[in-house]
């Protein structure tokens, strides 16, 4: 079976509880059409980066499924027609990632990107002027004004 992660934003204004219903709802459907669900993560009630049907924060929750594609097209069906869920999105991927997922990491956890200190700055990547003094506009050469003479 093939191996998904299928993240769903549930509306603002249902408590915790019905979304933990909504999960076990679409638990069945995928277990009914042959497939199961692992792991859950409810990543909670965030702000939306744009207002979705008026809704401007969401209930985050990210299901690892294991499932034939059929019962995934159904669970999707079926969401489709639930007023509570705003978005969703199912990825197929190659195997399920173990421990929590990085919305649940704290940030100390994350990996670092690398900071500025390993970049080199702006000023030793230009080429450098003559005479280093700062350019000012009026240094700048300029046209002629009569170039509509030409």
């Amino acid at each position: 079976m093939a191996l998904y992660e299928h993240v769903f934003l549930a509306r603002q204004d249902i408590s915790s509880q019905q979304v933990d219903q909504l999960v076990e709802q679409y638990r069945g459907v995928i277990e009914e059409n042959g497939g199961s669900v692992g792991k859950v993560e409810n990543w909670g009630l965030k702000t939306l980066t744009y207002r979705i049907n008026k809704n401007r924060k969401a209930h985050y929750t990210l299901m690892n499924i294991s499932a034939p594609a059929a019962a995934v097209q159904e669970m999707e069906r079926q969401m489709r027609f639930n007023e509570d869920i705003l978005r969703y999105m199912t990825i197929r991927v190659e195997e399920h990632e173990d421990g929590p997922s990085a919305m649940m990491q704290k940030r100390d956890d994350r990996p670092r990107r690398g900071g500025r200190d390993d970049r080199p700055r702006r000023d030793d990547d230009r080429p450098r002027r003559d005479d280093d003094r700062p350019r000012r506009d009026d240094d700048r050469p300029r046209r002629s004004r009569d170039h509509d003479s030409e």
